[in-house]
């Protein structure tokens, strides 16, 4: 169950309004997130979240305890014990710092830890490389962290606050990641409105852990579980997933009381009576209605679906939207080695396999380390898809924007 706070609108003059890069801007939210630990290596692009929360906790700003551990596997690991205790936890990451958590976030997950990641999206070496796409956290997508991926510092400052309310449900009791591009927003300046620590300790309340480890009454945690009882596990995981839409929409449903802010699990801008819907998430999002904005003016009807949620995926409701177009042109930045396309596309493909009539789906491979994805990419993918649909028969993935 939800617990259930007091929430009001917070009144305009008690916004604080600051120019703060994506990283900054989630620093500002856990440090008003009264988190009891943080534990965390630093990796770039997200860097600058951990040095600012330190600088909060050097000047009396926050009582948090940060533990700098000597890597990624070990900060997941003390986030785990952190949160086992009963502590609201939190950590960040990006690229070769979440592979070396990979061991431990399915332990997180199993163990039905609430923990909040913050990523900064990052490309995976070799060679290595310091920009963004999403091989990272799509390479987790199945280690059973709820994933919500943002378009703005501000969209990034509210999800990191809400995630912890989602993931901290007694209905979910997950843990959550919250993404942003690598250097495209974690660097970039943006206006942020902040709301003031009391009303996002009053918005979260104090976490109330179900079962926490206690040395006055001990329990074990993540015993060994072989044939008898591990597929009971995974099917209690797999029960939590799927209450996540009906608590996230709780979660929103408030925070908007207090801000007038939402955002969803998607965003349809100009679907409506769309031909072709451009499917993506993250800033290419925002790329994405310039462009469509460009071909409105000139006739063409393409639309927006910019998802946000990646795990759960929301099947059912990208089903519906999509299946009135006559194509979907999907932008994804990440590649799927062998597979028979890549991850978005995958599942949207999934989704849209019952329907008697499908729309056609072009999954578009873009922005690989760090590859500007202009809008001239997305109307190159545009005019394929257009080719395509007169073709009748669309390839099941290629790659824009590369040398061949």
């Amino acid at each position: 169950m939800s617990r259930v706070t007091s929430v009001e609108r917070v009144p305009d003059d008690q916004i604080t309004i600051e120019g703060l890069t994506g990283d900054a801007a989630i620093a500002h939210a856990l440090k008003q997130c009264d988190l009891d630990v943080l534990a965390a290596y630093p990796i770039t692009p997200q860097t600058i979240i951990v040095e600012d929360f330190q600088k909060f906790v050097a000047n009396g700003e926050v009582n948090t305890r940060v533990i700098p551990v000597e890597s990624e596997h070990s900060a997941m690991s003390a986030c785990i014990g952190a949160s086992a205790v009963g502590g609201r936890v939190g950590t960040a990451t990006a690229s070769a710092g979440l592979a070396l958590m990979w061991e431990i976030l399915y332990c997180a997950a199993s163990m039905r830890m609430p923990i909040v990641l913050n990523v900064a999206n990052r490309a995976l070496s070799a060679p290595i490389n310091i920009h963004n796409d999403w091989s990272d956290s799509y390479g987790a997508r199945d280690s059973g962290f709820i994933q919500i991926y943002t378009q703005s510092c501000q969209e990034a400052y509210d999800t990191t606050i809400m995630a912890f309310k989602l993931a901290e449900d007694h209905d979910v009791l997950l843990p959550a990641m919250v993404c942003i591009d690598g250097f495209i927003l974690s660097h970039n300046v943006e206006r942020v409105e902040m709301l003031p620590t009391e009303a996002v300790q009053d918005f979260l309340g104090t976490r109330e852990p179900v079962l926490p480890l206690d040395p006055d009454d001990p329990i074990t945690m993540g015993p060994l579980a072989l044939t008898d009882y591990y597929f009971e596990f995974k099917e209690q995981q797999d029960r939590a997933m799927k209450n996540v839409p009906k608590a996230f929409k709780k979660v929103e449903e408030e925070f908007e009381k207090m801000t007038g802010r939402s955002y969803g699990m998607y965003e349809e801008y100009k679907t409506e009576d769309a031909e072709i819907i451009i499917l993506t998430h993250s800033t290419t999002g925002g790329t994405a209605k310039a462009v469509a904005d460009t071909l409105r003016e000139k006739g063409e009807k393409v639309g927006v679906l910019r998802l946000r949620m990646f795990r759960p995926f929301p099947t059912e409701e990208i089903r519906e939207i999509l299946a009135g177009a006559k194509a979907v042109a999907i932008f994804e930045k990440c590649r799927s080695f062998g597979a028979a396309s890549n991850p978005l596309a995958l599942e949207v493909r999934t989704a849209l396999y019952n329907l008697d009539e499908r729309p056609m789906v072009c999954d578009f491979v873009v922005g690989l380390g760090g590859r500007d994805v202009p809008p001239t990419t997305i109307v190159d993918g545009i005019r394929k898809t257009e080719e395509y649909l007169e073709k009748g028969e669309a390839p099941l993935y290629e790659t824009l924007g590369v040398r061949k």
